[in-house]
């Protein structure tokens, strides 16, 4: 039997499930700052993986450098979540973060009643539903 597949998906897994709270407390202590250190890591990964003759850690390491550039776009959504509540605010970098403004909630409902722009939607609210 040949697992080189098998360990390459569970390592890809696992990788991605890393970079989740990586990315969070990166955010969460540092702001999007560090986006330059995962441009440069992300690449020097890819680079690396190019240069390594075995499959599954060149594998693994490209999957690394992968993760490292999704997670630049990552650390600027995971900002935006946290402006929309989604995440708790650092205390020590509250002011970094502007407040929403009024339109630029997420959610289609509001005081129970739907957004303009979203009364077509399938979104089924109690007082329809009965």
């Amino acid at each position: 039997m040949y697992f080189t597949g098998f360990i390459i998906a569970i390592s890809t897994f696992l990788i991605i499930g890393l970079f989740h709270p990586i990315v969070i407390k990166t955010e969460y202590y540092f702001g999007t700052r560090p986006w330059w250190i995962f441009l440069i890591s992300g690449i020097v990964c890819i680079v690396c993986s190019l240069l390594i003759e075995d499959a599954i850690f060149s594998s693994i390491i490209g999957v690394i450098g992968a993760s490292f550039l999704w997670s630049i776009g990552e650390l600027f959504s995971q900002k935006k979540r946290v402006q929309k509540g989604w995440f708790p605010v650092n205390p020590k970098r509250k002011d970094e973060y502007p407040p929403l403004q009024q339109d630029a909630s997420v959610c289609p409902v509001r005081n129970g009643k739907p957004q303009k722009g979203y009364e077509d939607r399938t979104y089924i609210h109690r007082e329809d539903a009965e």
